[in-house]
């Protein structure tokens, strides 16, 4: 049987396997990231950055669930000038996402700058949906501001440019925010970021699991599948076919994978279950990936990419 082609195509990178990590997991150090690329995953997001350091909100600020996680990170990272520096130095033939945000919109114009000031051309990932940083809104769910923003960074920015968003809940929320990113030559979406604010509570202790925001916090893992396939499949439905889609939430099986092409992702990203389970589960899942597809009689991801059907009694 021929060997299953599990290569996706973003931009100018080609990911050789279609899982990523996703930004905030095991990526805020040189150390982490390295090891990142050395595991079985397809490539690397680097976490998002900021023009300065931070350190990010009070621990506990992360905890694990029976279906998944709740974090209130708060963009704890090295700073944009350190993931540079690691990307210039570092000798990989893996593609590097550089992941960056800001807690207000003139911080992302400024970092943007500086990327495209920089000898970087590689994939960028501008984040408009942190819910984690105390007082600060998603500018994802603001569409003027999201117009904005977009308005001014691609009067300047020219390489590779892609925006994380917020998961949506609403078919006019679609119909919206796809009319705005149509008009843009992003090169990919990202759908989606974690639930937020939601609420874990420890029924023994009778208070909430996690410090920062009285306890609220992105939701990840199982119980976000169905809004990740949700997003996907809608925002398939309605971008222009150019702009590519990165999937992420609720993966943990190569089933889950499948799931997520089948509604048009063109590679996806591992958040919770590399947290719980480590760097392991890329190849775990890529396998689990392949014997799927080989049982399913697809050659590539291609065959079945965005090929989901609709009920038909």
């Amino acid at each position: 049987m021929t060997a299953i082609d599990l290569s996706a195509t973003i931009g100018n990178e080609t990911f050789q396997h279609p899982l990523i990590n996703a930004a905030g997991v095991w990526d805020e150090t040189a150390t982490e990231m390295n090891a990142v690329l050395a595991s079985a995953a397809g490539g690397l997001t680097t976490k998002s950055a900021t023009l300065a350091p931070r350190a990010g909100n009070p621990q506990p600020r992360y905890f694990d669930t029976d279906l998944g996680s709740i974090n209130s990170m708060g963009l704890p990272n090295q700073g944009l000038a350190y993931y540079l520096d690691f990307i210039a130095n570092t000798d990989t033939d893996k593609p590097i996402d550089l992941s960056v945000t800001g807690t207000k919109m003139a911080d992302q114009i400024d970092a943007l700058k500086q990327i495209q000031a920089s000898d970087f051309a590689g994939l960028c990932e501008l984040n408009l949906s942190c819910p984690n940083v105390v007082g600060k809104p998603q500018i994802g769910y603001d569409l003027e501001a999201t117009k904005e923003i977009l308005d001014r960074v691609f009067a300047f920015y020219t390489k590779p440019l892609g925006v994380k968003l917020p998961p949506y809940f609403d078919l006019q929320q679609y119909d919206a925010m796809a009319e705005i990113l149509n008009q843009y030559p992003l090169t990919y979406i990202n759908a989606i970021n974690s639930v937020g604010n939601g609420l874990v509570v420890d029924p023994e202790t009778e208070r909430v699991v996690i410090k920062p925001k009285g306890g609220f916090g992105g939701i990840g893992g199982k119980y976000i599948k169905p809004v990740a396939l949700a997003n996907v499949r809608a925002f398939r439905q309605r971008l222009r076919p150019e702009i590519k889609i990165i999937g992420t939430g609720g993966v943990n099986t190569g089933t889950d994978v499948f799931e997520l092409i089948l509604c048009g992702a063109d590679i996806v990203e591992l958040g919770t279950v590399v947290m719980q389970e480590g760097l392991d589960a890329f190849a775990r899942i890529n396998q689990e990936l392949t014997y799927l597809m080989e049982a399913k009689g697809y050659q590539k991801l291609a065959d079945f990419r965005g090929h989901l059907q609709e009920y038909d009694a």
